[in-house]
């Protein structure tokens, strides 16, 4: 059954993404290297919990930020190798970018998670349950902080890690590549085992089984890219346009 708080998520993921295209010029190159918005984890847990997008963003026409057109735009090669890659090349785990004292997986899960509870003693940083309807599947998930449980809920990269590293990330310096691992822009709270399924794969290779989330998830793919700089396959590509013909309005 889908709840209230997944349609507040995929909402304030369809403008987010519609904010963060229109922000990027056609064929832009790669981005410098700049901190986490502002707008994508406030600066308190309260905020975080119950966060909304800047007026300025919701102003945004969404065919100034159609993700189908900055689609065709993605430059196109051949995947780089994955020698070198390890999960260590994006830095030591989860870590506070944004400098607000809570590290970048307890700001998804308080973004994401609905009702969500906190360790006393943590100022609000440690989420300790909370209720997920995780966008991939449409299921609800009740978190529970713990050794056996807490893996029920995972933080995915949406372009994934070692896509990333395959298609331009391993030329760039490590701060750069801790930013992209901690950015919200690129982090969704999704159902542990249907993260796993999915790895490290591209649009050509696995889309969410909830159909209906597809074209947030391609246009959210699309936004990442350009905001760094990646490249994508010729099969990605076709791919990432095949779902979003569908939507050509995002």
């Amino acid at each position: 059954m889908r709840v209230a708080g997944g349609d507040r998520v995929r909402r304030l993921w369809a403008v987010w993404v519609a904010g963060a295209l229109a922000l990027l010029p056609a064929g832009c190159a790669a981005a410098p290297l700049a901190p986490s918005p502002a707008s994508a984890v406030s600066t308190t847990a309260a905020a975080r919990a119950t966060q909304r997008v800047s007026p300025s963003a919701t102003r945004t026409p969404a065919a100034s930020g159609s993700a189908l057109a900055a689609a065709r735009q993605l430059p196109v090669k051949g995947r780089a190798p994955m020698t070198g890659y390890t999960r260590r090349m994006f830095g030591d785990g989860w870590v506070d970018t944004d400098h607000n004292g809570c590290d970048t997986r307890n700001d998804i899960l308080a973004r994401d998670l609905t009702g969500a509870a906190f360790r006393p003693g943590t100022h609000r940083c440690i989420v300790v349950s909370g209720t997920l309807v995780d966008p991939y599947t449409r299921t609800t998930i009740h978190f529970v902080r713990g050794l056996r449980t807490s893996t029920q809920v995972q933080i995915d990269h949406v372009v994934a890690l070692g896509d990333a590293w395959q298609t331009g990330a391993q030329r760039w310096p490590t701060a750069r590549r801790v930013a992209f691992a901690n950015d919200p822009l690129n982090l969704l709270a999704v159902g542990g085992r249907v993260n796993q399924q999915k790895g490290d794969g591209d649009a050509a290779t696995w889309l969410p089984p909830n159909k209906a989330f597809r074209c947030d998830y391609i246009a959210r793919q699309v936004a990442v890219k350009r905001k760094y700089g990646l490249w994508v396959t010729a099969a990605e590509k076709a791919a990432m346009l095949r779902v979003l013909t569908a939507c050509p309005g995002r």
